[in-house]
């Protein structure tokens, strides 16, 4: 019997700690803007959101890559956070307003 209750309290904490591993996602996707300055205002942007670990984005080629806890933030509000700074992405568009503040050199949309 004590053999039994050795067993079980070995096997329960290692049952529940494998249960509550973070759930780290990777994705990768094209936001529009052009310099250092826009690099710096998406990258911090989301950096913000909690559960977010990893941000980085290319001027050159416009991608944006991320390493985030899915459990704690979707790719969905990402993606929102983006836009909300003014910057264009396959899922939300940057508000006139917004983007109308942005620094001249940071302005990406073509005059119509």
């Amino acid at each position: 019997m004590k053999n039994i209750i050795f067993l079980l309290l070995l096997v329960i904490p290692l049952i529940s700690f494998s249960q509550t591993k973070e759930k780290n996602a990777r994705d990768t996707f094209e936001v529009s803007g052009n310099c250092e300055m826009c690099k710096k205002r998406i990258e911090s942007a989301t950096l913000s959101l909690k559960g977010v670990k990893y941000v980085s984005w290319s001027p050159q080629s416009k991608n944006f890559s991320i390493i985030y806890n899915s459990t704690k933030v979707s790719i969905d509000d990402v993606k929102k956070k983006i836009a909300d700074v003014g910057h264009d992405n396959s899922s939300y568009k940057a508000t006139d307003e917004v983007y109308d503040n942005l620094h001249g050199c940071c302005k990406y949309r073509d005059p119509e």
